[in-house]
């Protein structure tokens, strides 16, 4: 189903008023909503085209500046379209209670539990969950997906589960289902913490009592940090890639080159540098609120993001956004063309879980390229220059140095190698025992 939808942003101008009420309207095939932004804003300085404050002017009597205002709208904006994509991926075309409960869970306002009736089963109040905390957090459609495969493979497991009937016995029960179907450990692991994440949720709006979010954690073979896989490029790999003739008939590629380059010279996750916005660039530095953590972060620019930046920086973008971020699954297929392109035809060594049973796959490096690559490259290469593990960490926003191990664990491994080349060099005589050593 596709919900065909108009969003837009109003000043409501008021009669002997100065500054007019933000309001906020959707249409969808079906249905329609309005809702307050909860500012007030100077019409002269609102641009109609772009819905958005001009930058850099204030508003009303507090002279709230307009990022913090275009903030908002954004996050309603996301909000919105996070919504209707769960419906659309429910194939159900909401009423307008039906959105306008969802929008407003989405954006924290107060949930009427009563609204989540009493007989509402664990499926149904698991679909409100998709919803609302989707639209919170502004998840992508990849990850509405996601929870929405949980929900599928929960309901083969057990169609009638229910709060009362989960346990820890009966969430090691749906690991051995998982298992038995074909699945990872690691994505076993990875739709666990997504239950968890549905329960602690469902836990904190007074709606399941039980502790299993708390309790249960499987120990799964080939999920902790030590056996995780690491795909990244080197330093040599990527500067070949940052100075690779795109041809000029594939200019889609160089601008996704472009953006993966800065992620690598960043850390930037592809959430991040897909709304990285030209407001969040300051001279030496960027700033951003990361999608993922909510973190704020400082990340100082180098020669080569500030470059990347300086190549786009005439260029109009939606949103007055910095780079030309393509959809994620766009961008990951667009970089497997960009590494056959590049000739990352190394072979890389995949090895998985599935229960005790393990399995080992080899690819070329070029298959393997994916926009999280980005991310793993600048924690390898910056360590690998000896830029200290706590430094890094304050760039990527890890606060646990647990996360680090993988990629320093990595690391010694290259600089082991690097040792070794002392031993291919040219020979020397090997002293004998009683040789008279030579004093330099």
């Amino acid at each position: 189903m596709n919900l065909k939808r108009y969003l837009i942003f109003l000043p409501d101008k008021e009669a002997g008023k100065d500054t007019a009420k933000l309001r906020f309207r959707v249409k969808w095939s079906g249905g329609s909503a309005a809702f307050s932004v909860g500012y007030r804003v100077e019409v002269d300085k609102w641009e109609v085209s772009t819905q958005r404050c001009r930058i850099s002017t204030t508003h009303g009597k507090k002279k709230i500046q307009a990022n913090i205002i275009n903030r908002e709208i954004q996050r309603y904006e996301l909000a919105a379209n996070s919504v209707l994509n769960g419906f659309e991926s429910k194939d159900k075309t909401p009423t307008n209670d039906e959105f306008r409960d969802a929008f407003n869970l989405a954006i924290n306002r107060t949930l009427k539990v009563s609204k989540l009736r009493a007989g509402s089963t664990f499926y149904e109040i698991f679909d409100m969950f998709v919803l609302t905390a989707g639209a919170e957090n502004s998840w992508s459609e990849d990850t509405v997906r996601k929870f929405n495969n949980v929900k599928e493979y929960m309901q083969a497991f057990d169609s009638s589960l229910s709060f009362n009937s989960l346990s820890d016995q009966k969430m090691t029960d749906f690991v051995k289902y998982l298992n038995s179907i074909g699945h990872r450990n690691s994505t076993t692991d990875k739709n666990i913490s997504f239950v968890r994440w549905f329960l602690r949720w469902c836990h904190k709006k007074e709606l399941y009592h039980g502790r299993v979010h708390e309790t249960f954690r499987p120990k799964l073979k080939g999920v902790d940090s030590n056996s995780k896989e690491v795909i990244y490029l080197t330093w040599d790999e990527l500067h070949h890639l940052l100075n690779l003739k795109i041809p000029d008939t594939m200019p889609g590629i160089e601008r996704v080159r472009d953006v993966f380059c800065f992620c690598c010279f960043t850390s930037l996750r592809y959430s991040d540098v897909k709304k990285l916005c030209r407001s969040d660039i300051r001279d030496n530095y960027i700033r951003v609120v990361t999608k993922k953590t909510d973190d704020g972060l400082t990340i100082d620019l180098n020669k080569y993001s500030r470059a990347i930046l300086d190549k786009y920086a005439d260029c109009n973008f939606p949103e007055d956004r910095a780079l030309p971020v393509v959809s994620n699954s766009s961008m990951n297929w667009s970089l497997k063309e960009l590494g056959k392109l590049a000739g990352f035809n190394d072979m890389r060594r995949i090895v998985f879980f599935v229960g005790r049973d393990r399995y080992e796959e080899v690819h070329p490096l070029h298959e393997l390229l994916t926009t999280h690559c980005g991310r793993r490259t600048f924690i390898v290469n910056a360590l690998y220059l000896g830029i200290p593990a706590e430094v890094v960490m304050k760039w990527t926003g890890h606060s646990d140095f647990e996360a680090m191990k993988p990629y320093v664990k990595i690391v010694d491994e290259l600089k082991s190698k690097e040792m070794a080349k002392f031993d291919q060099g040219v020979k020397s005589p090997i002293l004998k025992k009683g040789t008279k050593k030579r004093v330099l």
